[in-house]
Formats: C-alpha cells, structure tokens, sequence
C-alpha cells in the first residue's frame, strides 16, 4: 500500500494519505446493525475489533498546503495504543502522517492549513506532537487551524459520555497559541475548500467539500467513517445524534451521487475514494475509484 495516493479535483493536486491503523470494536462501529451483516464486509479480529485507516487528505492549493484531519499523533502511551489497536509509528518522523506527507514530496512545515472535521483523537491527534524532552508542540507549525467554533466549544466541555474521545493535549495548546480559525456553519476556508457542516457524529461535526473546474471531492470524516457505512441506516454506536446522522447522510449522499462527486472514506481499510450510487433498492452504494489495502 502507498502512503501517498495522488489524485486531481480540477486543477487541484490532491493526496490521500495513509497515517496509520487503529482497531476498534466491530459492534461499537455499526451501532444497531447485526455482526453477520457487517462482517460480511469488514472482518472482525479475535477481540472484534475492525481494522481502522487513519487516512487523511491534502491538497496542493494555490494559497498554500491545505491538510485535512491529523490521525492520532504520537503523544499516547503503551496501553492507548493497545487498547485502541492504535499502528502509526514512523520512519522518517513521528507518525506515519509524516511519512506519507513526505511520499507527497512536503514536510509538516509546509502545512499553511489544517481543517479538522473534529476534534476526536483520531482525527486531531496529530495536531500537536510530544518532543523527545517530553513537551507538547504543534505538529504544523506555520498552519492555521480551522475547525467549526460550536465543536471547539463542545470538546472543552465534555461530559462522561464523551470525555474519552476529546484529550486535551490535541487542542489545547493550539487555542492557547492562538492558531485556531473558528468557522460558524458553512464557509469557503479557501478559494474552493468549504467546511460542510455534516452533524450527527458529534453536533458540529464538518465534512470537507474540494471543487475546482466543475469536479468536487468530499472527505466525509465520521459522516460515513467507512463505504460499509453508506447504507442510511448503517450509524456508528459513537455517534451522538444518530437520528441527526441519518438525515445528514441522505441529504449529503444525495448530493453525491446527483452532482457526481468524489467521497474520500477516512476510515475504510480496502477503499479510499468513491462515487456514490443510489437507487431505491440498493439505497447508496460506493463505486471505488481507488482501491487500497491495510493490512
């Protein structure tokens, strides 16, 4: 598998980039849905537990690298990662994120901007990084960091049933530092880029819509985390409005699949791009357009 896919919206370069493997519980990812239905499609290990890409998306935007979501970083110790089945070391860097940054031909200093869909750890881990003298950085050290305000909001004030998922070492010091954009609903970040707002994951949960010369591509985030999540009734366990996700889904997937866009699955460990299907038997169904493999 290539740590780096490189793909085109437009004349946009854009890279899918592969930041590692986490492993969570089969049951708790498809919520409602039966285990021999979603076996069938993603494999459970002896502890149920599914085979997670950290995948994140970049863009070679005239304004300057634009990088969506940062995956779970290196700050976790020991027994984080083996409770979340968390695969991320790198070669060349601290995570496997740089290393695939660097498959793209940049470095994280390059970084002008990083979108996060959320703040999750395994979505914001990566926005700061833990020296080896033991402090706490941020990862992309000339980026603007944008994320939608009602979510910032949401994860500095978590209750018991969030409280695992937001760590505050993942955004703290860059609030503190004064490097986060804070987006209200929809908004163009960049010529072309847009927050999305997507909720149901989390309430102020953003996807993130790339057009350029009348092609689109979507990197969905948890809206639908793998193409086995595109069913509309398909809804993680984690989501804490699920009845929210399931009308932001249909509302966002027919779109899709009407004006013919990319969807970029953060999650999915065989299928990083799609296009989106739908009819009324089949409901949405994905059409891969690049294929990978995580192992």
């Amino acid at each position: 598998m290539s740590a780096a896919a490189r793909f085109t919206v437009g004349r946009l370069v854009c890279w899918t980039l592969e930041g590692g493997l986490q492993r969570l519980d089969g049951g708790a990812m498809f919520g409602v849905v039966p285990k021999p239905l979603w076996e069938r499609r993603i494999p459970a290990d002896a502890r149920n537990r599914i085979p997670l890409a950290l995948r994140c998306l970049l863009v070679e935007h005239p304004d300057g690298l634009v990088l969506v979501d940062t995956g779970v970083g290196n700050k976790e110790d020991a027994k984080f990662k083996e409770i979340y089945g968390v695969e991320n070391a790198g070669r060349t860097g601290p995570t496997a994120l740089e290393d695939a940054l660097a498959a793209a031909g940049h470095r994280a200093s390059d970084v002008r901007w990083v979108i996060n869909t959320h703040l999750h750890f395994d979505h914001a881990g990566g926005n700061t990084w833990r020296r080896d003298d033991g402090a706490v950085a941020l990862a992309f050290p000339n980026a603007v960091y944008v994320v939608q305000r009602g979510e910032l909001d949401f994860a500095v004030t978590p209750n018991e049933r969030i409280r695992a998922s937001y760590l505050t070492p993942n955004f703290a010091p860059v609030a503190a530092a004064g490097r986060f954009r804070l987006l209200d609903g929809e908004v163009e970040i960049v010529p072309g880029i847009r927050g999305l707002p997507t909720p149901g994951h989390v309430p102020f949960h953003q996807s993130v819509l790339v057009s350029d010369g009348g092609e689109r591509a979507c990197f969905l985030g948890d809206l639908a985390p793998t193409s086995a999540h595109l069913p509309a009734p398909w809804i993680m366990g984690y989501d804490v409005e699920p009845l929210v996700t399931l009308a932001t889904k249909k509302t966002v997937l027919t779109r899709a699949a009407r004006e013919e866009w990319e969807v970029v699955f953060e999650h999915d460990p065989g299928v990083a791009r799609a296009r989106i299907a739908v009819d009324e038997a089949r409901g949405y169904s994905p059409e891969p357009v690049d294929a990978v493999r995580v192992a």
